[in-house]
């Protein structure tokens, strides 16, 4: 069982701090095997799943009676693992209690799905008490090394001249990646039929059951269409006005849809970067979703697995406290672009332009590095064993194969 990168912050940063963790994640990302994991670390612990009904009814009379007996804590502190307790009423109000009474005493992680995201939001009452933390799907450093990397490892990694050593492993790691993707099931199963089998279920539970908890759309059958027409659109801008055609509903609905979409962590947009670009997009977003592998289209897998390991390195370093790190992308009305650009507190940081094979620098690089100027600009490519400096008239790009790139990140 491969160790999540994750459940080392989680005990470093919340529970030695007395505070509750709050996973929240994709559907099947593995937030329930992480919460196992830390579990049997503990010498006493307790997994409660709302789903039980045994869970549902001792949650209604007192959840303090989901808590391993007293005698038992003479054996160290305990942990309690919360799974999908969002679900129950008022459940926010209920924990507060537990966490208010037994705080010092007792770890409290609570797992979910994204529905935990949506509903952690508004009237907080639990503001103070708790880390909140996403666990993304596997990426090539999280199976190929003890620990993420730092943001200032990462671009010192990045900016040097030197190639870094690089294991088998990472190429092979990078290889299996794009073609299950980073979703534990698939990607250790490493066999097309069972992915296809996993990958078609996950996405009717997604809408048949998540959805339909979280709102009320009488019509999942046309969100199941629309499902089905983002694949063909990641790394694309996104036009709602297209997808309301080929739909045949309102603007407003397909926005609302597509917001759902989004809070149930089946896909994300990432925003154009404004400060600094002349004649800048201002609204349109680039969309790329959390399971790559629904994308068929060569190149535009390849970039939506470049995104979702720059969009894992982004949470996870914001999660830990290393800064506030967001993802976006560069372009202009003259229709120059550079696919991705982190932005470190609030300053450009990492540029990055996804090539499938070619190593010949973009052109639209020199429209933005003196303009932008972060602190590297890479450009990855699939191919294996490529590290090298290429010089542009507006300052430097280095081209480097992906497996090399995303071990020195998270």
């Amino acid at each position: 069982m491969n160790e999540r990168h994750l459940g080392r912050a989680v005990a470093e940063l919340a529970f030695a701090a007395d505070k509750m963790a709050f996973v929240a994640g994709p559907r099947q990302v593995g937030k329930t095997t992480l919460g196992e994991m830390i579990l049997g670390e503990r010498a006493v612990g307790r997994y409660a799943n709302w789903d039980d009904v045994v869970t549902r009814r001792a949650w209604a009379k007192d959840p303090k009676a989901l808590l391993p007996a007293r005698a038992a804590r003479a054996r160290g502190k305990p942990l309690l693992v919360l799974d999908e307790i969002h679900k129950a009423r008022a459940w926010k109000r209920s924990l507060k209690g537990l966490y208010d009474v037994e705080k010092g005493k007792v770890d409290v992680l609570v797992t979910g799905s994204a529905r935990l995201d949506v509903y952690r939001r508004g009237s907080d009452s639990l503001l103070g008490r708790y880390l909140h933390f996403r666990l993304h799907p596997f990426s090539v450093r999280e199976l190929v090394a003890s620990a993420p990397a730092s943001p200032d490892g990462a671009i010192e990694a990045l900016g040097s001249v030197a190639t870094p050593r690089i294991e088998a492993a990472a190429r092979e790691a990078f290889d299996v990646l794009l073609r299950f993707g980073g979703f534990p099931e698939p990607l250790f199963a490493a066999s097309e039929r069972r992915a296809r089998l996993w990958r078609r279920g996950r996405v009717e539970r997604v809408i048949r059951e998540d959805l339909r908890d979280l709102s009320r759309i009488p019509d999942l059958a046309r969100v199941e269409m629309l499902a089905a027409l983002l694949p063909e659109r990641v790394g694309s801008l996104l036009s709602v006005a297209s997808l309301r055609e080929d739909l045949e509903v309102a603007h407003d609905t397909v926005s609302r849809w597509l917001a759902y979409l989004r809070e149930l962590y089946y896909a994300y947009e990432i925003k154009p970067y404004q400060r600094g670009v002349m004649r800048s997009l201002r609204k349109e977003g680039k969309l790329y979703l959390w399971d790559w592998t629904e994308v068929d289209e060569a190149a535009a897998r390849f970039e939506n697995c470049v995104a979702g390991h720059l969009a894992k390195a982004c949470d996870y370093w914001t999660d830990t406290g290393e800064g506030e790190f967001t993802l976006h992308f560069l372009r202009d009305k003259d229709k120059r672009e550079i696919d991705f650009l982190i932005v470190r507190d609030k300053q450009p940081w990492l540029a990055v332009e996804a090539k499938l094979r070619d190593e010949t620098p973009s052109p639209s690089w020199g429209a933005f590095l003196s303009r932008v100027g972060p602190v590297v600009a890479v450009q990855v490519v699939a191919t294996h064993g490529v590290w090298h400096e290429r010089h542009t008239q507006h300052g430097r790009v280095l081209v480097a194969s992906a497996a090399r790139v995303f071990e020195q990140l998270v």
